[in-house]
């Protein structure tokens, strides 16, 4: 919970630098006041589609949102093995960012890690602008894609549009990781 404080935190001054009202803001990313708000508590789960259709709307990096920092390189940046910036929605996501050190990024990685949840457990589905990659790293998933379930294993990978409604779950009681980038 610490870190989506602090992601709170990093959107509301965002919104006190452009001088922007809550109901503004919320307008702008095409979300009601209520979830905004509850987004801007600290207290809900803010996800990472959200966060990108902020930093494209209002021009700020996406990994400035999530973790604080300025991206400064420019020719390359390198992430060595483990040491991504990482940020941990809830307790069953974790997502490390593969370049959040590059400025002016066109995409956007990151390995994201599922941990297992109960067999009948819901899958939370999210929407936003662009594209995605998918790319199965370790473990099987299933991911929801505009209402069909799709199984991916270790190797599978699936390019779509993020505009559809998707989300992913982990199978066979075992955490899944996926290289995800986003357009």
């Amino acid at each position: 919970m610490k870190q989506i404080e602090q992601i709170a935190e990093r959107l509301r001054g965002l919104r006190d630098a452009i001088d922007i009202t809550v109901d503004d803001m919320a307008e702008s990313c095409g979300i009601d006041i209520s979830t905004y708000k509850a987004y801007e508590s600290g207290t809900t789960d803010i996800p990472v589609s959200f966060l990108h259709k902020v930093s494209q709307v209002h021009g700020v990096e996406l990994t400035t949102l999530m973790f604080g920092d300025e991206p400064k390189m420019s020719s390359y940046f390198i992430t060595r093995k483990g040491k991504g910036e990482v940020v941990e929605r809830t307790k069953a996501y974790k997502y490390q960012s593969l370049a959040a050190g590059f400025s002016g990024r066109r995409a956007d990685p990151f390995i994201v890690t599922v941990h297992p949840t109960a067999p009948d457990a819901p899958i939370t589905l999210n929407t936003h602008a662009g594209q995605e990659f998918n790319m199965v790293v370790r473990g099987r998933m299933t991911l929801r894609l505009n209402g069909k379930d799709l199984t991916l294993e270790e190797g599978d990978s699936i390019f779509f549009n993020a505009e559809l409604p998707h989300g992913m779950k982990a199978l066979d009681d075992d955490k899944v990781s996926f290289l995800a980038i986003i357009f």
